[in-house]
């Protein structure tokens, strides 16, 4: 099965950025809806980007309330990875962040995620 790793979190301050990247080890292009996802401490995990790979190039993306408008997901199917730019950092998006595929496909084994902490 796909194994994905999860990279460029980091200890960030109220209003700064992040590049999370989500590198899988096989191809994800037949996996058309994928995720990013978070789980706070003491919290369940929850999604909060998705992407739909459509015709070629063509995708449709969306966010849940809490980040639309601060964040972006992207992928690149040639090289397996999926991407999500945080821009405007709140302490409340403070979490381990995954990637995966979302339903209908069936979720993948998940990664170790990657931390991201918004403190001052």
């Amino acid at each position: 099965q796909v194994q994905l790793v999860e990279s460029g979190g980091g200890l960030v301050q109220p209003g700064g950025s992040l590049r999370l990247s989500c590198a899988a080890s096989g191809s994800i292009a037949s996996i058309r809806h994928m995720g990013w996802y978070r789980q706070a401490p003491g919290k369940e995990r929850e999604l909060v980007a998705g992407i739909t790979t459509g015709t070629l190039t063509n995708y449709a993306a969306s966010y849940a309330d809490s980040v639309k408008g601060r964040f972006t997901i992207s992928r690149d199917n040639a090289k397996n990875t999926v991407y999500l730019q945080m821009n405007s950092l709140k302490p409340e998006d403070t979490a381990v962040y995954y990637c995966n595929a979302r339903p209908p496909f069936a979720l993948l084994n998940w990664g170790q995620g990657t931390q991201v902490t918004v403190s001052s």
